[in-house]
């Protein structure tokens, strides 16, 4: 089954080297498109570049990461704007709150947050706001406190790259939002409570990611030697959460392939070259 990865970070510098290679790996391995995660100044015009060159295939977001919330000035602000003008980018973000790290002040993660959360309604089509790509590390509270000051304004979110608590996963159910898997399902010893949670996300809630380069799956076999993560490693991930899930692999692509596609509306999956 074709699959959709809805998070990979293929502007970084690990994959300058190959980067083509690792696209047509992704492709062998029925993965027929792909967000390009746009996180900073820097990062959200190269998600775009990409995604024009590989029309159809490669889609983008554009967004500041918490980590680099410092950045997030008015002519931040009017880079992000116009770079969310353009079709292949597909939602705002990734933006956020990680208390984790604390790259940046919280004060300034607040404020990128909030401003980006504020791009969203202001580009809503026929009320609805455009799609969030969302990121929350150990900071729940201020996290759900922001949103709320947006209810009813907000497109679709998908919190990406989910590693928390069943509370916060409630959370975000209890809200309609979506929920990206990653390989961190596949760490034994941060992810192994998530083998049980996946089991009560709703199908049409449901996305998978890779997060490559990072989130290498730990149960994957062989082992790349340069432990780098990418797009190919997908299908592993998916049967992974088909197992956690007593469900059958096709069933769990074609769903989460689905509802990415409805999520980011996005174009028909391209026929595979003849």
């Amino acid at each position: 089954m074709p699959l959709i990865d809805i998070g990979a970070n293929l502007t970084h510098d690990s994959f300058d080297r190959d980067r083509d290679a690792v696209l047509q790996r992704a492709r062998d391995a029925g993965v027929a498109q792909l967000v390009v995660t746009g996180a900073s100044r820097e990062h959200s015009p190269k998600a775009l570049a990409l995604a024009q060159a590989h029309p159809g295939v490669l889609f983008a977001t554009a967004g500041v990461h918490p980590h680099h919330a410092v950045e997030y000035t008015e002519e931040c602000d009017a880079q992000m704007r116009a770079l969310q003008a353009h079709p292949e980018v597909v939602a705002v973000g990734e933006t956020g709150l990680d208390y984790f790290r604390d790259f940046s002040p919280r004060p300034a993660q607040r404020k990128a947050f909030e401003r980006q959360l504020q791009i969203s309604v202001d580009l809503a089509v026929d009320g609805v706001g455009k799609p969030l790509f969302l990121h929350q590390r150990d900071a729940h509270a201020d996290f759900m406190a922001i949103m709320k000051q947006f209810d009813g304004r907000l497109g679709p979110a998908v919190v990406h790259c989910f590693t928390g608590t069943r509370g916060e996963l409630f959370d975000y159910l209890d809200q309609d939002w979506h929920i990206g898997i990653t390989g961190w399902l596949c760490d034994e010893r941060r992810g192994a409570h998530l083998r049980e949670l996946v089991k009560h996300i709703p199908a049409h809630r449901l996305m998978v990611e890779t997060d490559a380069p990072y989130l290498l799956p730990r149960t994957l076999k062989p082992m790349p030697k340069d432990r780098r993560n990418e797009p190919a490693f997908l299908p592993h991930i998916v049967e992974e959460l088909a197992r956690d899930r007593g469900e059958a692999v096709d069933v769990v692509a074609a769903a989460s392939a689905a509802t990415a596609q409805a999520f980011f509306r996005l174009p028909p999956v391209p026929a595979p070259a003849r």
